[in-house]
């Protein structure tokens, strides 16, 4: 999906998003049905929310990372986040991308 705005210059930009679409071989149900299971797991082991949060965002960047071969911007978008936004996380996060 291609969507066009203005910045503050006055010029026109044309920004391409990924379609929010599931590429998933579940089904959402059954999508769902593992999350619940695994948040369960981790609350009756005690894993407080900031960490698993972390973990969770550790993992998923370096997947989309990964597919993408590297690149940045590609993972951004992907992503669904701006290139900065992404290098920023990837700061706070410790990760490095793989050369």
């Amino acid at each position: 999906m291609r969507t066009t705005h203005r910045a503050q210059t006055g010029r026109e930009h044309t920004k391409h998003f990924a379609p929010r679409t599931s590429h998933f071989a579940l089904s959402e149900a059954a999508l769902r049905e593992q999350l619940e299971k695994l948040i369960g797991e981790m609350v009756d082991k005690g894993i407080l929310y900031v960490d698993a949060q972390r973990e969770f965002e550790k993992r998923f960047i370096l997947r989309v990372l990964a597919r993408c071969d590297g690149n940045l911007s590609r993972a951004a978008a992907v992503l669904g986040i701006h290139r900065n936004t992404l290098s920023r996380k990837m700061a706070e996060l410790h990760l490095r991308k793989k050369s």
